[in-house]
């Protein structure tokens, strides 16, 4: 598939993977590593990449639902994003899931509901995982 390259981050990871630390090359982003209990971890101080995925998924998503809601005319102030990204086991070993709830005050249910669908479409994160994981969508008025 040809696009244009916009933008590239640059990371990297150094240590034990999960139990390491991370930093972006321009240094906006620098990050220790943990490895939560729930999956046999210390539950250290550090993040873990779940915790970033749901950042990331839900920054992505809430861009997209603007610049949907920018072409409809509808007003999107104060909407948010809240994110759970899940890590369990299946019969092919650690899958994720992610849950976004999205809330838009100021509109009905259904105009929601069309913009949470048309911000799915369009951003990156939910073209880049359909097909490859379950991504649970909730469209919220308050």
């Amino acid at each position: 598939m040809a696009y244009d390259v916009m933008y590239t981050a640059h990371a990297s990871v150094t240590g034990e993977g999960r139990k390491g630390h991370g930093r972006t090359d321009d240094g906006r982003l620098e990050v220790d590593l943990s490895v939560p209990k729930g999956v046999g971890g210390d539950d250290g101080p550090g993040t873990n990449p779940e915790q970033l995925f749901a950042v990331g998924y839900a920054a992505c998503f809430h861009g997209a639902l603007k610049a949907v809601a920018r072409k409809d005319g509808t007003d999107v102030e104060g909407s948010s994003i809240d994110s759970k990204v899940s890590l369990g086991k299946s019969e092919e070993g650690l899958d994720i899931a992610v849950e976004l709830a999205v809330t838009i005050p100021g509109v009905d249910q259904a105009k929601a509901e069309e913009l949470v669908q048309g911000a799915h479409q369009m951003c990156p994160y939910s073209r880049a995982t359909r097909g490859n994981i379950e991504v649970t969508l909730t469209a919220k008025t308050a």
